[in-house]
């Protein structure tokens, strides 16, 4: 049973011991989800893919031909690669639900008496919820204090127009939704207006959402351009691979003689084949690259809601930021008072002097009761005892973008005219005082260039029945103006520097005067080579008159919420790839059009994060440009883990084709072969590729174009002829053991043995595009160790033996039959690295090679 409880108790919120109690006992805020992949449901599903499906094939082929070894062989290394997919998948599961805890919607809540912002899911009944314009209602609550409250509940209704919310402090059970003039709250609703504080009724499965049964704000992986054309490029493979083997098997059949044998053997040729065309490696590698990446930027401070924007990330070219909370402290100050013309600069800590007291009560009482914004806590410490006991908050007249002022009618006594109070905007509040805009702006420009923030304040004494119904037909008495300071994080110019190298351009995009942009650039390292271009200036210029002064501009101040819509699309029309903050519901379209839309996770409402792809969580400057670093990483690795794959293949293709050509010649590949090539090939394209560190120049370079295919000609050209060297070095393994007198199975061992080395090797020349193996050998990777590690003692034990090489089908080579095997799959080192240089310098780039 809900226990009463007083307004008293009720500002203090829970303590953070009874919330814990509670969820313990009543469980997460949450909906109930579709239940995580189990072991099972994954291991059901990798045994369905084609590759194993072979594999098992294979297995049965070789019980009809006799061979029990060579099924039970085949069998157990299928239980190994299914181990190895099902680690894989897990993994990937585990960062994805990483991803949804993170996502689940955020609360500001009164606990221990103070504001935290916390998990959606970690709300409890009884919290004390403080709501705005833009957030998301986390749970079912009653509303007990409010200011102009209107919520869309269609999520529940249907009804599009907003409701209006009254709030009660004796209300004790929810209302249905729909009505007007009602305290009720329901969880998934969304605050269109105004603000609130309310206590949470109920949360997760027993909120009027919960009963319905609608689950919102998951995060599930959407197939992205990558995946979608790397499907494309698997679908098409896999076809001419499954046409490939079939010629295989009749021309393995008949070159052979036609008999029941050459028809077997030939199954297992093409068996083997198909397993080598298969790339099923490519969307393995995607999955887990841009799941992990997505978990590792989270790690960051930065939440990916939509997966394509990792790929994304590595082509910005502008970051448009905003100024306050991104690029500084958000930790705002009273730094100065102009009065009379006066201006008076005010210390850190201690008393204002006597002469400013009016403004600063003024400006007081034109800010929030139990306001959370920065800037109005500030005024409010600079005037703790502005409000007397007694007085009542009569008439609000909230912000506005396009009127950039607040005011508030206050009755301070029984029988008193009422006092109204403002603050806003010089040019906003001298159209009120009717003055010209001219009497403020020396003074206000000359606090403006010491990058602080400038607001004017008025007051007067009105009859109540003489408030005008809107807010600018006011007529108030100008009474000064208050400056204050927000310093510029410490981090941010060497942040700013950092894309400067990596040619990104950042843009400031800021409410604030052109003056205190101005300076808050300066201050922050941003080039200013263009105009500083103003809101009023971007009205009523034609697109392509403003697109091409975009692109000279890095400053953007006075702008409206709704002009950043017309920012980034011009920005877009010049080709650029944008990246866009915002915090606000009118961010929203601006955050939904960019290529890269990144939310405020701290200060932003629950509208802009459902518009983003990115949340920033901590809502600084350097967490966006870590992002960028990591986005540019994961790309990188995303392509060297496809050179390697296919590069890897086309060796073990070539030795499945080439025997059947080239008559007298035994298979070179079975299936057992491929398999033993595989184990290495799925741990390291999934795991040492992924784990590969960023290259030293990843921020020092342009970013990536748009438009560039990760399987371009170039980069296909790239890993064919890398793959190419590696057949040449186990073709001359063969033809070099049988010179020396080895025979079938001694010399398909040399060959089996260069192949494996040319694998490794591969590994170790695709981790750098600019290092040789030598330096890459010795690069931290821990990964890397152990694939390496496992396939030299695998192979090792092979030849050791004679079980083990009997059911490979190697005979025991001599001495010099396994020097041209090991010297040979050595030498692919060398092939790769040259291959590197040439790149390297058709690209103009010094190679560093060890």
């Amino acid at each position: 049973m809900t226990q009463k409880r007083s307004m008293q108790g009720a500002a203090q919120g829970l303590t953070s011991a009874e919330a814990a109690k509670r969820l313990e006992e009543e469980g997460p805020n949450e909906l109930p989800q579709d239940r995580q992949r189990g072991l099972w449901r994954i291991a059901l599903e990798v045994a369905r893919e084609p590759m194993f499906l072979m594999l098992v094939g294979a297995g049965v082929l070789y019980l009809t031909m006799g061979s029990l070894g060579d099924a039970l062989m085949l069998l157990g290394f299928v239980c190994i690669i299914m181990g190895i997919t099902i680690f894989q998948e897990r993994r990937t599961e585990h960062a994805l639900t990483a991803l949804r805890d993170l996502s689940s919607p955020r609360a500001l809540v009164i606990r221990d008496g103070a504001p935290q912002r916390i998990a959606g899911r970690e709300v409890a009944r009884g919290d004390l919820l403080v709501l705005s314009e833009g957030d998301r209602v986390p749970a079912d609550a009653l509303l007990r204090e409010g200011s102009n409250l209107r919520v869309d509940e269609s999520l529940l209704t249907g009804e599009s127009a907003p409701v209006d919310k009254v709030p009660s402090a004796s209300a004790q059970a929810l209302d249905r939704p729909g009505p007007d003039g009602l305290p009720s709250l329901f969880s998934g609703t969304l605050v269109a207006s105004g603000q609130g504080t309310a206590e949470v009724m109920a949360t997760g499965a027993r909120t009027q959402l919960g009963r319905i049964g609608k689950s919102l704000q998951t995060v599930e992986p959407e197939p992205t351009p990558l995946q979608i054309a790397t499907g494309g490029l698997v679908r098409t493979l896999a076809i001419a691979g499954l046409s490939l083997s079939a010629i295989l098997v009749v021309a393995h059949a008949l070159l052979k003689g036609g008999s029941a044998a050459a028809w077997r053997d030939g199954a297992l040729a093409g068996i083997a084949l198909a397993m080598a065309i298969l790339p099923e490696e490519f969307p393995v590698v995607l999955t887990v690259f841009l799941a992990l990446g997505a978990w590792r930027i989270s790690r960051s401070r930065v939440l990916t809601r939509r997966i394509a924007a990792v790929e994304t990330l590595g082509a910005a070219t502008v970051l448009c930021v905003d100024k306050t909370g991104t690029l500084t402290l958000n930790q705002m100050s009273v730094a100065a008072v102009v009065r009379h013309g006066t201006r008076f600069d005010l210390p850190r800590s201690g008393q204002a002097p006597d002469e400013v007291r009016p403004v600063l009560c003024a400006a007081a009482l034109a800010s929030r009761q139990n306001p959370f914004d920065p800037m109005e806590r500030a005024l409010r410490e600079a005037a703790p005892d502005a409000i007397p006991e007694g007085a009542v908050l009569v008439r609000e007249y909230p912000f506005a973008p396009r009127f950039a002022a607040m005011s508030q009618a206050w009755r301070m006594a029984a029988g008193e005219p009422l006092l109204v109070a403002t603050k806003g905007a010089p040019e906003a509040v001298a159209a009120m005082c009717g003055l010209p805009e001219a009497d403020l702006g020396a003074a206000a420009a000359a606090l403006a260039r010491d990058g602080l923030r400038v607001l004017a304040v008025a007051s007067r004494r009105v009859a109540e029945s003489e408030l005008p119904a809107e807010h600018a037909d006011l007529k108030l008495d100008l009474l000064g103006m208050v400056a204050l300071e927000d310093p510029v994080r410490a981090t941010v110019p060497a942040a700013v520097a950092e894309c400067r190298a990596a040619g990104i351009r950042v843009v400031m995009i800021t409410g604030d005067s052109p003056t205190t942009a101005q300076s808050i650039a300066r201050a922050a390292g941003i080039p200013q080579s263009g105009e500083v271009i103003s809101g009023a200036a971007i009205e009523g210029v034609a697109d392509e008159e403003f697109s091409a002064r975009v692109g000279a501009s890095s400053v953007f101040a006075r702008v409206l919420p709704e002009q950043k819509l017309r920012i980034v699309r011009a920005l877009q029309a010049r080709g650029d790839v944008v990246a866009m903050t915002g915090d606000g519901i009118n961010d929203a379209p601006a955050l939904k059009a960019a290529h890269i839309g990144i939310a405020m996770g701290g200060r932003g409402t629950d509208v802009a994060r459902e518009a983003a792809s990115l949340v920033l969580l901590d809502d600084e400057f350097p967490s966006i440009v870590a992002a960028v670093a990591l986005g540019r990483r994961i790309f990188d690795n995303i392509g060297k883990a496809f050179t390697y794959v296919l590069a890897v293949h086309v060796p073990i293709v070539g030795l499945s084709l080439v025997p059947v050509l080239v008559p007298g010649w035994p298979s070179l590949l079975l299936p057992v072969h491929v398999v033993f090539l595989e184990l290495i090939i799925d741990p390291a394209c999934s795991l040492v590729f992924e784990a590969e560190p960023a290259e030293a120049e990843v921020m020092r370079r342009p970013p990536r174009d748009p438009r560039e295919k990760l399987f371009s000609r170039a980069s296909v050209a790239w890993a064919v002829l890398q793959g190419i060297g590696a057949l040449a070095a186990a073709l001359l393994a063969f033809v070099a053991a049988r010179g020396l007198g080895a025979g079938p199975s001694e010399s398909r061992a040399a060959a089996f043995i260069a192949v494996v080395l040319s694998n490794l090797l591969l590994i170790l020349g695709n981790r750098s595009v600019s290092r040789g193996s030598g330096a890459m050998l010795r690069a931290r990777n821990p990964a890397l160790w152990g694939v390496l590690g496992g396939a030299a003692a695998v192979l090792s034990l092979v030849f050791a033996v004679p079980a083990l090489r009997e059911l490979f089908h190697f005979g025991s080579p001599p001495a010099a039959a396994l020097a041209a095997g090991v010297g040979f799959g050595l030498a692919t080192a060398l092939w790769v690295d040259l291959l590197k240089r040439l790149r390297l310098r058709r690209a103009a780039v010094r190679p560093r090679l060890a």
